[in-house]
């Protein structure tokens, strides 16, 4: 199980990055960014499975290419779309903490899958998730009224941040039952598999939206608004490579390894990560409520992974 833990929090240090990119790319739609991103990620995924491409697509069948459709939309493109606006609209930090409710909702939608532990001997540990989550939301109210910022438009992008976690909610659980259930391809094949759809699902959104839509300004006009595609697909490529190809990697090992109820809760490293990038990023330290919530998510995640730990001897001896 150690393994597994281990696996989910470094998929956490790769996913983090997510949140800062909309913060680099500010001049791109939130669309753009994601057919940028997942198109990248396809390609890098077609390079990595070419020489096994033929063996992997005899093994397909149609479960399998409904569950790569489905994990796709909901689990990269429609959430990153979703995520990204909702940095834009409500910034790094509440995006991140409110997609940070993770634990909770993973836990609360798989808690009669094999292997979860009963909600009773986590309802501490989720206490405490929950105290962190809400001191943020207080924190980023107060500040934004404070700061003259637009009430709506937080609020807004704090709906969009929702949309994301339900979303990625569902993904996580649909992904980890689906793996457990079928063991025709390794985590690493999977995962290839899952890059190349999302990037085919990419390429037909970016044309539709081509089709629609064709005027864009280039050369030194792009830079100077801050619309450079060179920076554009750098930056998307390296968030492919990072936080697509290896971090969903890793998590899919941690998925096979792990119960639901614990993917659930290792999923707030990716709330982590994202703060500590977001307060390099910003260079500031973070202000009285965010530190209490960082701690207490920290105690919760830790406290949790402690009691499934407990679960894990007690049934193994």
């Amino acid at each position: 199980m150690w393994n597994g833990v281990l696996c989910g929090l470094l998929a956490g240090a790769m996913w983090g990055m997510v949140f800062i990119v909309p913060e680099l790319l500010s001049a791109f739609t939130p669309m753009e960014m994601a057919v940028g991103r997942y198109t990248a990620y396809g390609a890098i995924a077609l390079a990595l499975m070419l020489p096994r491409l033929k063996s992997l697509m005899r093994r397909l069948d149609r479960s399998d290419c409904l569950a790569l459709v489905r994990h796709a939309l909901a689990g990269n493109i429609v959430y990153y779309m979703l995520l990204a606006m909702g940095v834009k609209l409500a910034g790094v930090a509440p995006t991140s903490l409110i997609i940070g409710v993770l634990p909770i909702s993973v836990t609360l939608m798989g808690r009669k899958d094999h292997g979860a532990v009963p909600l009773r001997q986590l309802a501490m540990p989720l206490l405490v998730t929950a105290t962190g989550i809400a001191c943020i939301n207080v924190d980023v109210f107060t500040h934004a009224q404070a700061a003259g910022g637009s009430l709506w438009r937080i609020s807004l992008g704090v709906l969009c941040a929702t949309g994301a976690l339900f979303c990625w909610s569902w993904y996580t659980l649909d992904n980890a039952r689906y793996l457990k259930q079928h063991h025709h391809f390794s985590s690493a094949e999977w995962s290839a598999l899952y890059g190349l759809s999302s990037g085919l699902i990419a390429l037909v959104i970016g044309a539709m939206a081509f089709a629609v839509w064709r005027g864009d300004i280039t050369g030194a006009a792009a830079v100077a608004s801050g619309r450079d595609w060179t920076t554009f697909w750098i930056t998307n490529a390296l968030l492919a490579l990072g936080a697509s190809v290896i971090g969903n990697h890793l998590w899919n090992i941690a998925s096979r390894r792990v119960p639901v109820t614990l993917s659930g809760q290792l999923i707030l490293f990716e709330t982590l990560f994202a703060l500590l990038y977001g307060f390099i990023y910003k260079h500031q330290w973070p202000r009285v409520l965010e530190a209490v919530a960082i701690v207490l998510l920290a105690t919760g995640v830790l406290w949790s992974v402690r009691v499934h730990a407990l679960e894990e001897e007690v049934h193994g001896a």
